[in-house]
């Protein structure tokens, strides 16, 4: 049965009720919340009003952010300098880097003396960015931010002049069949004279507001990896609090974009993880059984041999860097941290990013309320990062995914000519550029063109299989609500992705979502469990035909990372 429009609803059930704000913010992660503290903290010090709302899908801020990270404290220290005292949960220092070259059954570690300075940790924390989001989220309603968890925002509302006026809510009660239950709800509307987007990376509405404004015209494909991450505790013996190791190579081929870390953070905790770039080739490659096979290796199974996995969660990296970044500004809003994509891939960090374009661009969007500006663009916010310490990071960084389309060994020699040679040099960023030409979705090869790869069964001790994952991860969906990932050809996965690339979408998948199953009348039919979905957007990435659209499900839904 067909589901009831969105017109049809309102027409029936409207109008919706609104609220209006100065700002309205959309996600409560590192940037959101950074780009809600500045502009209360600026209106403070002006003895100002500005009405700030921040909206989180997730159960509360931090619940879709798993465990495990190191964060560089330098944008933090600008956003809040007294973090210390205001009880930041940046407790455990790095005390220790470890880079090794992995083959299958050993390890290789360059000289420490020719490590780049993008793989050294040293004056950065181990920390739980679940954590640090939550602390953040009491800063922020601290200083009179309204935030409002388990609402997700599903729709951008436009002026008749095309600028944006803010967003709605998603309606609540819909049941699987597309109409409306006994539960029936409209959402809310959430207007304000400026919207600013940090929903992270591959963000639904993000996505739209990059087509219809055309913001990556003239930029290079953007680029992703997927990360996958556990967290561990482990025998007390074996942990070395404030140790760093990042591995390349093995399990993965020299084709193909990726690598580990591994943190011992507080408690007796390791927050391992393992990424792989989104443009890789081979469709019998699977994300989730190379991380499971990756632990089985030597030099990592004595971290984890007598541990505990306590938790488990995936999310989609933006990682085409600079030469990726589209426009950020556009009439009535801006993108802000990894929803535009300021992630530095080399250094495998984002926060720092995302909290440094928060204050950005509320510095810009202040100055424009205080102009009695509304629903035009921030120029002024695309201009500061240009002339920040941020954009000189990236700036050196520009071409580091890009190498890997040479092979890895080419990858590694231009990144340290270009992150430890030149700087010695006295060159601050490479004087040439590499650009990408195609979007990762497109790299994928047809499966008889291809080596299947057989992967062990897990064993239940290092690794494991999807469905005990994902319950690790505490992931919950109402049922009975219309699939939030939708096709837009139904026909699509069995008569082309199944046909040419062997169902791929059964493996790039970190949760179980998609299985091909008999259909009735013989031949095979795709099955969506949604209800698996970690939120991690690498279908909506990686489908080979872009066949796949994530779109948002009921608020409250998703992972729930709460503890870890």
């Amino acid at each position: 049965m067909a589901s009831v429009s969105s017109q049809a609803l309102l027409a029936q059930y409207g109008p919706r009720e609104s609220m209006e704000y100065d700002v309205v913010i959309v996600g409560a992660g590192p940037a959101g919340l950074a780009t809600a503290i500045r502009l209360k903290q600026l209106a403070a010090a002006q003895d100002r009003e500005v009405s700030v709302c921040v909206l989180e899908k997730g159960s509360e801020p931090g619940a879709h952010i798993l465990s495990g990270a190191i964060m560089d404290p330098r944008a933090l220290s600008e956003l809040l300098p007294d973090w210390k005292e205001l009880g930041a949960p940046l407790n455990q220092a790095v005390t220790q880097d470890e880079f090794l070259f992995l083959s299958e059954g050993g390890a290789q570690a360059p000289p420490p003396a020719l490590l780049p300075e993008c793989f050294q940790n040293h004056g950065n924390y181990i920390v739980s960015l679940g954590n640090v989001v939550r602390w953040m989220g009491s800063q922020a309603e601290a200083l009179g931010v309204e935030i409002f968890p388990g609402f997700a925002a599903a729709e951008v509302l436009y002026n008749e002049d095309g600028s944006v006026r803010g967003v709605a809510t998603g309606n609540m009660g819909i049941g699987r069949d597309g109409e409306p239950t006994d539960a029936f709800q409209l959402g809310m509307e959430l207007l304000a004279k400026y919207t600013i987007f940090a929903e992270g990376s591959r963000g639904h509405l993000g996505k739209q507001l990059i087509e219809r404004f055309r913001l990556d015209e003239g930029r290079d494909p953007q680029s992703y990896g997927i990360g996958l991450k556990e967290v561990w505790e482990i025998d007390p013996a074996r942990h070395r609090p404030g140790l760093v190791v990042h591995t390349a190579g093995w399990p993965l081929e020299p084709d193909t974009y990726g690598g580990s870390f591994l943190y011992h953070a507080e408690n007796n905790q390791v927050y391992i993880g393992f990424v792989v770039g989104l443009d890789y080739k081979n469709p019998w490659l699977s994300p989730f059984e190379e991380f499971q096979r990756f632990k089985t290796h030597p030099v990592i199974r004595k971290h984890l041999e007598g541990g505990k996995r306590v938790s488990y969660g995936a999310r989609a990296i933006t990682a085409g860097g600079l030469l990726s970044l589209p426009k950020t500004v556009f009439p009535g809003g801006a993108l802000v941290g990894c929803e535009a994509g300021y992630l530095n891939a080399s250094r495998i960090k984002g926060s720092h990013a995302a909290i440094k374009t928060g204050m950005l661009c509320a510095e810009a969007t202040f100055e424009a309320l205080g102009q009695q500006r509304q629903h035009d663009e921030l120029s002024a916010y695309p201009e500061a990062f240009e002339a920040s310490w941020l954009h000189a990071e990236l700036n050196q960084a520009k071409n580091f995914k890009q190498w890997f389309k040479k092979g890895r060994n080419t990858a590694t020699l231009m990144t340290g000519i270009e992150q430890w040679l030149l700087p010695k040099l006295g060159v601050k960023n490479p004087p040439w550029t590499v650009h990408r030409k195609a979007p990762d979705h497109s790299y994928l090869l047809p499966a008889e063109q291809c080596k299947k790869i057989e992967y062990p069964k897990p064993d239940g001790v290092l690794s494991f299989d999807r469905l005990s994952s994902v319950f690790l991860s505490n992931t919950n969906h109402e049922e009975n609500q219309p699939a939030h990932l939708t096709l837009k050809d139904t026909s699509v996965p069995v008569e082309v992705n199944l046909a040419q690339y062997a169902g791929p979408e059964s493996r790039y998948c970190p949760a179980g979502v998609y299985e091909f199953v008999e259909a009735e009348g013989g031949g095979q039919r795709l099955q969506i469990n949604a209800q698996n979905c970690v939120h991690c957007k690498t279908c909506d990435i990686k489908d080979p035909t872009q066949n796949i659209v994530w779109v948002t499900p009921e608020g409250g839904g998703g992972p729930n990372y709460v503890g870890t």
